[in-house]
């Protein structure tokens, strides 16, 4: 079954338990999207966000956001401003990490980007300490059940499409340390297969170990597509599968929401008007998994759906 008609058979049978647009306070005049997961430290709950104007492109920065209320976020004054985009987080061992693209200009004009990543207990005083390879994007750490470190990376070339069909891959490698994040070894983390068809792109959004000692992804996959005016669309859906460590196989690939699951709302550009840029989830004390995603490049939604991971084990 090709991507789309996949969509069209989710979009029939999909349970969507709640679904809400988050409120960022202390911000005006920026959009705030393309979140890291919810996370608690100290106590208090909070979330790294993208911070950009409407009418910008590649001018972003990532700031720290408290729960301030219910579907509703706080930036915390005087935290760090990094000059990221499209935040994520890792908890290894105590320690946080945050990692971002971060996008190069030369003479004023866009160059290239690369993921920055920046580590430390203490929250508010994170320590950048090393960086992706050239035009990498999507490179997410997770603790595995041994307690070394397990790292997807997500290389995307025009040369890929020729090679795989896909325009992206997702790859995976194990590391004793963080010391030993380093470019190299993201660029020749070994790939896994038969995750993206033809002419499809997406990653590794958030890992999570589960007590079967197996991986719980939540990605994106995307897609070319077109409006009702012939004009081109770009398609994320919010995906979910299973990852074995030990074998390096995936399994039970599946989509987990879409840019309809979400209320509705405005794009940046008319090419994002159905697109979902995954987050992740965060577990529920009713079994339930509250999905976070970015939508229309300028807002951020949160769904309420069922464990993605059911019959795989439970989040570590």
């Amino acid at each position: 079954m090709n991507r789309k008609m996949q969509r069209i058979e989710f979009e029939q049978t999909k349970k969507i338990y709640e679904s809400e647009t988050l409120v960022f306070y202390g911000v005006d005049g920026f959009d705030v999207y393309n979140i890291s997961i919810p996370f608690i430290r100290g106590g208090k709950r909070y979330l790294f966000g993208r911070l950009e104007r409407r009418e910008e492109w590649a001018r972003s920065w990532v700031r720290l956001f408290e729960e301030t209320g219910q579907d509703e976020w706080t930036v915390v004054k005087d935290s760090m401003i990094y000059t990221l985009e499209d935040p994520y987080i890792s908890e290894i061992g105590d320690e946080l990490v945050l990692g971002g693209t971060h996008v190069q200009y030369q003479s004023g004009k866009y160059s290239t980007f690369f993921g920055y990543f920046y580590r430390g207990t203490d929250l508010h005083n994170l320590y950048y300490f090393t960086t992706g390879p050239n035009k990498m994007k999507d490179i997410r750490l997770v603790r595995l059940s041994d307690g070394k470190i397990g790292v997807f990376s997500r290389p995307r070339s025009a040369g890929m499409v020729g090679k795989y069909g896909s325009e992206s891959m997702i790859g995976f490698t194990v590391l004793d340390r963080l010391e030993e994040l380093t470019a190299d070894v993201i660029e020749n983390a070994p790939y896994i297969y038969g995750i993206f068809g033809e002419g499809e792109w997406g990653g590794v959004n958030q890992a999570y170990l589960l007590d079967s000692g197996k991986i719980g992804v939540i990605g994106h996959i995307c897609y070319i597509d077109e409006d009702e005016n012939g004009g081109k669309v770009k398609v994320y859906l919010n995906m979910a599968f299973i990852f074995d460590p030990t074998t390096r196989e995936s399994s039970d690939l599946q989509l987990i929401g879409s840019r309809t699951c979400y209320p509705p709302g405005p794009a940046k550009a008319p090419q994002l008007v159905d697109c979902a840029f995954t987050s992740g989830i965060v577990m529920r004390s009713d079994g339930k998994a509250d999905l976070y995603s970015g939508i229309g490049d300028c807002q951020t939604g949160r769904i309420t759906i069922d464990n993605p991971f059911e019959g795989h084990g439970r989040i570590v």
